[in-house]
């Protein structure tokens, strides 16, 4: 704390278990004073999404002991120092209930694809607990490491309106059910007739990510096309920016976080310049948004 004071670092990397006092209660005393982008440290553990609900903007999981792992690592974090550099600090408000305020899911959509990366597992949290729970079925991609997806599944199944599980393949698309992809293996839409399922898949890369939101939105512009409505929020880089242009050139309403409330405005800037988004929105008006949508479809 004091070498804070002293210094000024623009950037902080913290562990989650300290002497004396943790690195969640840390980072609650500390940035309500004291402004700056946090990397978080941490085993693997459901605590790391109670240190970015206190204020981090993103966690790295420790390495093993194997000289590849280390590597790896500190490749990643070089990266996500990198774009912490860029990040800035947003508050979102927290919501006592979920809205009820008159969506209407239209006849005509059956499915909801949301894209996510650096803030992106607060901002889904707060997006899930702001809606009803008998919107059409939703598929998310967050860029997270193996593991924590199914830990961020059922926390979000734990604290929102949904059921939420992490994706298998077979799984169906249902009203009231979020699947999240798994964090080493891509997600897809497939459709037998009216119905829609996910697939699960492992392979390389796309748009620098696995899973990718382009893989997914690519996907749901081929099976669903105007049945469907694409998001696209806070994050670093490009992905999903194609894909979400996909969906709506085959229909689908589209929907894009807007730069005041992303932690990182570049995933929606990317598809927002290519004229990929509908409306653009605060993060706390896409339930509205979206209901609007639902409504008019």
């Amino acid at each position: 704390r004091d070498k804070l004071l002293e210094h000024r670092p623009q950037i902080m990397i913290c562990d989650v278990h300290m002497p004396r006092m943790n690195g969640i209660e840390f980072l609650r005393r500390l940035l309500p004073q004291y402004s700056i982008p946090v990397i978080v440290v941490s085993a693997i553990s459901s605590s790391v999404f109670d240190a970015l609900n206190a204020g981090a903007i993103d966690f790295i999981s420790k390495p093993s002991a194997q000289v590849s792992s280390v590597e790896s690592f500190i490749e990643e974090l070089i990266q996500k120092i990198k774009i912490a550099s860029r990040a800035k600090i947003v508050h979102h408000p927290q919501h006592a209930a979920h809205s009820t305020s008159g969506v209407q899911a239209g006849s005509d959509t059956k499915l909801i694809a949301i894209g996510a990366s650096t803030g992106g597992t607060e901002a889904i949290t707060t997006l899930l607990g702001s809606l009803p729970p008998d919107l059409p079925g939703m598929v998310v991609v967050q860029h997270i490491p193996p593991l924590f997806s199914k830990l961020f599944a059922e926390r979000l199944n734990q604290v929102s309106p949904f059921e939420v599980k992490e994706a298998e393949t077979g799984d169906r698309i249902e009203k009231g059910r979020v699947l999240i992809a798994p964090g080493n293996q891509h997600l897809r839409v497939k459709r037998t007739g009216d119905l829609f399922r996910v697939e699960c898949f492992h392979g390389e890369r796309v748009s620098g990510h696995c899973p990718s939101i382009d893989v997914l939105f690519e996907s749901v512009a081929k099976e669903a096309g105007s049945q469907a409505i694409g998001i696209i929020l806070t994050g670093m880089g490009y992905d999903g920016a194609k894909g979400l242009l996909a969906m709506k050139r085959k229909g689908a309403r589209t929907i894009g976080q807007d730069e005041q409330s992303s932690v990182v405005y570049g995933m929606p800037k990317a598809a927002f310049d290519i004229g990929a988004v509908e409306k653009q929105s605060p993060l706390s008006q896409i339930p509205r948004v979206l209901s609007r949508m639902l409504s008019s479809k």
